[in-house]
């Protein structure tokens, strides 16, 4: 019987886990326009529960699901049980006796951990307030396409140190690539997840100076300032992110390589200015269209022993 696995964090992956999915996902959007179009998902159904509002996420997941032969059942929470308080335990089990998968978007982590305690399937986390593993598991390969290799390079967060940068961490813990971070004071990320990536042997800087954090950088990341449950948050973020926006002079400071990154959706002209989000060095799109070749080679990875 193939053992249990989910993907609650990136640390449920090993690196040579890592950069298998990388590389496999690549193949398979390759093969995909070759016309190449396996269907490891045949007669299996996958449940997208989702608490919080979703375009790339959604969609990506319920299109890669059919591409490889299955069905993606969409459950929002306001539909269902959730929202009458039915604990995620009680989801958990019952689900599992009529999908093959739980790809969850919600709000605590907690919740997450849970639905993997309970669940006798893989759960997929799509999205905490602490972690986005299968973003920046899509934003890597689109480095590694860009690059050839993720390894040798320079990263930078610039903004708040929320669940992207928390996954970032993460992912430099597992390759041992350097990152550098800027945030500012009060909005640094995990320090219990950096520790551990640290520990690691990953080189993690964290700065709260943009200038000086994104200089010399190859992957130049960002995301909004005010997420999903932060919108009372937003006036006051603005200001004080202010020197953090990723504009055409503060790029100039990075490698003469350096391409972007955004998890979208975009502010324009706060956290990143549309010169820079729709410029020669942003790869926001191609990073886009990823989240579904990334989260196809996820699902066969968990569910067909890939």
């Amino acid at each position: 019987m193939k053992k249990l696995r989910h993907l609650r964090t990136l640390s449920d992956l090993n690196q040579e886990e890592l950069r298998a999915l990388i590389v496999r996902a690549c193949l398979m959007k390759a093969d995909w326009f070759k016309g190449v179009r396996p269907r490891p998902l045949k007669d299996m159904a996958v449940a997208l529960v989702f608490e919080k509002p979703s375009t790339r996420t959604r969609v990506s997941f319920e299109v890669g699901v059919s591409q490889l032969g299955g069905t993606a059942v969409f459950i929002a929470a306001a539909d269902s049980q959730i929202s009458r308080a039915e604990p995620p335990r009680d989801t958990a089990r019952t689900l599992s006796g009529y999908v093959n998968a739980i790809v969850a978007r919600t709000f605590s982590q907690s919740i997450i951990e849970e639905l993997a305690r309970f669940a006798r399937i893989p759960v997929i986390n799509a999205l905490t307030d602490s972690h986005h593993p299968c973003q920046v598991l899509s934003d890597l390969m689109t480095v590694r396409e860009h690059f050839g290799d993720i390894n040798g390079l320079k990263y930078c967060w610039l903004g708040d140190g929320n669940n992207m940068a928390n996954s970032w961490i993460e992912a430099a813990g597992l390759l041992g690539f350097e990152l550098t971070l800027a945030c500012p004071p009060g909005y640094t990320p995990d320090q219990t997840i950096m520790d551990s990536a640290r520990r690691a042997g990953a080189k993690i800087n964290l700065s709260s100076d943009p200038a000086q954090a994104i200089a010399g950088a190859h992957v130049v990341s960002t995301d909004v300032w005010a997420s999903m449950g932060q919108e009372g948050q937003a006036e006051a973020r603005r200001q004080l992110f202010a020197p953090f926006r990723l504009d055409e002079a503060l790029l100039a400071k990075a490698s003469s390589q350096a391409v972007v990154l955004h998890c979208l959706p975009a502010h324009r002209d706060e956290e990143i200015s549309e010169a820079v989000l729709e410029g020669p060095r942003s790869l926001v799109w191609q990073e886009a269209e990823n989240r579904l070749h990334l989260q196809k080679a996820l699902l066969e990875f968990l569910l067909a022993g890939g």
